[in-house]
């Protein structure tokens, strides 16, 4: 069964994604909530009908770097790759395409910095 419809807010997979400021060089501490708020912005349109994305400061080394929820529920990743397959979104091809993203602008943003 594959769903083509823009999902509401609360049925949208949650993508969260902890950026650590280390990936940001040495002062990587006082730059990543910008960077976070620049990824942000340009990463929230990818398969934005089924997902909404979380670009944020990996400030708890306890958390992991990628997590899933549904409406405040966290999933496994087990259960958001077959949460996806109902988009046909393969959860290896868009785990590959946030982290060539991530890395794109990570270069970006300090080739400006």
């Amino acid at each position: 069964m594959t769903i083509k419809t823009p999902l509401s807010a609360e049925k949208k997979l949650m993508v969260l994604f902890h950026v650590e400021p280390g990936c940001l060089g040495p002062d990587g501490i006082s730059l990543v909530t910008e960077y976070c708020d620049i990824a942000q912005k340009k990463i929230e349109k990818i398969d934005s009908d089924y997902i909404a994305w979380c670009i944020t400061p990996r400030t708890d080394k306890t958390l992991p770097e990628l997590q899933f929820n549904i409406d405040g529920k966290l999933l496994s990743r087990e259960q958001a790759e077959k949460y996806l397959s109902l988009f046909d979104i393969d959860i290896d091809e868009l785990e590959a395409k946030l982290y060539e993203n991530i890395t794109d602008l990570v270069e970006e943003f300090l080739g400006r910095n």
